[in-house]
């Protein structure tokens, strides 16, 4: 069975399930085009995302999905709110989803979660996972050690559920790639950064459109949380000291709460603004519905 047919969308696109952006103006917008929506819960109450699975229900009645970042404290009250309000897709990050899989298909939910190598593919397949979405290191945000090109051939010749190819894809001849590569369908997260219906500050958007090949970083090897974000001065001091072995304290005293500066506050030069590798190819800022369209035409010929 298709990752089409198996969720009942139209097309094979995904949008990632970024912290406190992938909220329901762009889940929604997503979901409406054809596409699967997914919602990010991380740091959401309970209530506050039952709040957004409702106001994505109002937006469309085409499936989405939410996001568990297993890390969160209060992924079982988000769980259930996700079986209560009747989402029909999970996908899950930075942790292990073997518990939470039973009583999520009991629910009739499909659970799709996000890894980053072909020992955790086997490792959700023998946990009961309906699909996965392999990630490789081109991605914004909390990122591996392989990259796409090498990682999504390998789990797809590795598993016999269907994968979804992520990082890296940031126009129609990416996304002719990840099917050439094997994958079902692809997950975008720093291409709807720059769509309208994403929620960031204007800043944020510029940033990303102004952006070069070469102007990501990865912070936090040292912290084994490795993320890619958009080069700053901030995060340039903060590899500085990772480089010079500076005490954990020292890193947490420059960097926490520093994504919420970019995404809250539009700070480009103190916060953390997570995107890929791919920012460099965007140039313009579009309606949801303008990526999708384009993409379908070159997987139609895939």
């Amino acid at each position: 069975m298709s990752i089409t047919e198996m969720l009942g969308i139209q097309y094979p696109i995904f949008s990632g399930a970024m912290m406190h952006i992938a909220t329901h103006e762009l889940v929604g917008a997503v979901s409406e085009a054809g596409g699967l929506g997914v919602l990010g819960s991380a740091g959401l109450s309970a209530e506050q995302l039952r709040t957004e699975i409702r106001a994505t229900q109002a937006m469309t009645d085409k499936p989405f999905g939410v996001n568990l970042m297993l890390q969160m404290k209060n992924c079982p009250e988000l769980a259930q709110v996700i079986i209560d309000e009747g989402v029909k897709v999970v996908t899950t990050g930075a942790g292990n989803p073997t518990s939470y899989i039973p009583p999520l298909h009991a629910a009739g939910i499909k659970v799709i979660p996000v890894i980053a190598s072909v020992h955790h593919a086997h490792k959700m397949v023998a946990a009961g996972a309906d699909a996965v979405v392999a990630e490789g290191q081109e991605s914004g945000g909390h990122i591996g050690q392989t990259s796409t090109m090498a990682l999504l051939p390998q789990v797809v010749d590795a598993v016999d559920i269907p994968v979804v190819g992520a990082g890296g894809v940031g126009d129609g001849r990416s996304v002719a790639a990840m099917f050439a590569l094997g994958a079902q369908g692809v997950q975008c997260g720093t291409i709807f950064l720059t769509a309208e219906e994403c929620p960031v500050p204007a800043s944020y958007k510029q940033r990303v459109l102004a952006a070069s090949d070469t102007d990501t970083i990865v912070t936090g090897r040292s912290q084994r949380d490795p993320v890619r974000a958009l080069r700053n001065p901030m995060l340039e001091d903060y590899l500085q000291l990772e480089q010079s072995n500076a005490p954990a304290e020292k890193l947490h005293a420059l960097a926490d709460g520093s994504f919420a500066k970019a995404v809250n506050e539009g700070d480009m030069t103190h916060g953390t603004p997570m995107a890929g590798e791919v920012a460099g190819m965007l140039t313009t800022i579009r309606p949801v519905k303008d990526f999708v369209v384009r993409w379908i035409r070159v997987i139609a010929l895939s």
